[in-house]
């Protein structure tokens, strides 16, 4: 059973609305200071702050992986919010999806701006510096993660570093992207040198941050400074940081603490969580109350695949096929896509479905009671990724060897699905190509296109040829970050402008 729950015990101390979420503040300060007496306080404030971790797998499926070339989201009755996510509506400043990624990551940095104020205040209860430091460096790692997933969402956002109360919320302003990105890299690098190696965590802190999710969390924030701007204020800052994110991934590596686990399908597997593929994860444990389970691994799955199987439907959801683009892709024997993706249903006495869906996160033997308490973690960093975040680097010509670091990672990868390992002279294109199948059904796929520069070519032509299920709009460069939510505009109209585009 997991230790890490995301539950909230002092609910009362860290609860704001999410309807309005620049009031981040809804209680007074003597509240917090007199809530932050013990150090089972402290605990509970820092698992607060993960809390809001909990819908992150959901997001990177409904706004990267539905906003990619992998998936068709066309609604068969009644139009869903993922329709306009995936067809490139302009109007869709108020979609839920869109609301509730500003809310929760805007919610984190508040619980982690509170717990580091806290923790200079009153962090001499703590029985001692290393435990203080550690909550502090836990804190940072997921400030970092959440401004990092803001600007990657949504470009300029306003940027706090202590907890603010509602009248100097209203008087922020969107930063710049360079400014946000400041405070998550000097937050990453506090965070690497002061956070242990999993290794070190006892047993009931398994799941934290560690010394090596901070430094790849770090050395991808560089690698996406370095992508192109796209003459947009986005997460893409057209630096040349490549030789300092390898730097970092060349820690991780030798760390030794991770390695490359033969059997693709293990990674995922129910029973095989926290393995050595697993750099950062997102912890979740069934049968609690309230729940703390996962609700990810039904996101992306029609209702009638389970009704075929004689299980309770988990939400209404109607499929989101894969595209034909993404099926054609795969080799002949590539187990990444039998293990990821399945293809049609017939639901007894009922319809039957030909159109292929993702289901990697499906284990029909461990469905649980409830949709929303699914026992399975979702990982955020695995080691696989570290190595082809590397062979990008290295394509980009950063230190390191093509024939070492980038065919042979390759070829690896591939061997481990069933394919020949026969590729030399890998390009940036075929890397990108195979990062594609790796990592279908992770959510990484739209934020790999933008980083690599790919995005303006491949997402108009994919439009073109393969856009079979519904007429999508012209894709152009805006539609690479989100609108501003509808609900911030409102609430101190000028405050912010909206993304161009929208």
């Amino acid at each position: 059973m997991k230790k890490i729950l995301y539950t909230l015990l002092g609910a009362a101390i860290f609860t704001v609305s999410c309807k309005k979420e620049l009031n981040q503040q809804s209680i007074s300060n003597n509240t917090i200071d007199t809530y932050f007496t013990t150090p089972n306080d402290f605990l509970q404030g820092n698992n607060a702050i993960y809390n809001d971790l909990r819908t992150f797998p959901d997001r990177l499926m409904n706004l990267s992986e539905t906003r990619s070339d992998n998936l068709y989201a066309a609604s068969e009755g009644g139009v869903r919010d993922w329709e306009g996510i995936n067809s490139f509506q302009k109007t869709i400043a108020a979609n839920a999806s869109i609301e509730e990624a500003w809310a929760k990551d805007f919610n984190g940095i508040m619980r982690a701006n509170t717990m580091i104020e806290q923790l200079v205040k009153n962090g001499s209860i703590l029985p001692d510096d290393l435990t203080r430091k550690r909550y502090e460096a836990q804190a940072k790692f997921l400030r970092a993660f959440y401004y990092f997933d803001l600007v990657r969402t949504y470009g300029k956002v306003p940027l706090t570093d202590h907890a603010v109360l509602a009248a100097e919320a209203l008087t922020i302003p969107r930063s710049p992207v360079a400014d946000v990105y400041q405070l998550i890299i000097s937050d990453l690098k506090f965070a690497g040198d002061n956070l242990p190696m999993a290794s070190e965590y006892a047993v009931a802190d398994k799941g934290r941050a560690t010394k090596y999710a901070a430094k790849s969390l770090l050395a991808l924030v560089y690698m996406t400074r370095s992508s192109p701007t796209y003459g947009i204020e986005g997460p893409g800052l057209g630096l040349n940081e490549w030789d300092q994110a390898v730097t970092l991934l060349n820690e991780v590596i030798s760390s030794n603490q991770y390695s490359f686990i033969d059997n693709y399908s293990s990674i995922f597997g129910y029973a095989n969580e926290n393995n050595k593929e697993v750099v950062f994860n997102v912890e979740y444990a069934t049968g609690f109350n309230p729940q703390v389970g996962a609700t990810f691994p039904w996101v992306l799955v029609p209702d009638g695949y389970f009704q075929s199987l004689g299980i309770a439907t988990q939400g209404g959801l109607q499929i989101r096929p894969v595209s034909n683009n993404l099926l054609n892709s795969f080799e002949a024997n590539d187990i990444r896509k039998t293990f990821a993706i399945k293809t049609g249903y017939t639901i007894p006495k009922g319809a039957t479905e030909t159109q292929s869906f993702i289901v990697k996160y499906v284990d029909v033997t461990k469905v649980p009671a409830s949709r929303t308490d699914w026992p399975i973690n979702f990982i955020v960093i695995r080691y696989t990724d570290v190595l082809l975040m590397k062979a990008e680097c290295v394509l980009h010509g950063a230190a390191g060897s093509t024939a070492t670091d980038v065919d042979a990672v390759v070829n690896k990868v591939r061997v481990r699905a069933g394919l020949a390992g026969n590729k030399s002279n890998v390009t940036l294109a075929q890397l990108m190509e195979e990062r594609r199948k790796e990592f279908v059904g992770e959510g990484l796929r739209w934020h790999d296109l933008v980083r690599s520069g790919q995005i303006e070519t491949i997402m108009p032509a994919w439009i073109t040829a393969d856009d079979v299920k519904h007429q999508m709009q012209p894709f152009n460069k805006n539609y690479i970050i989100y609108p501003v939510p509808q609900s911030q505009l409102d609430v101190k109209v000028g405050l912010y402008s909206q993304n161009a585009g929208y």
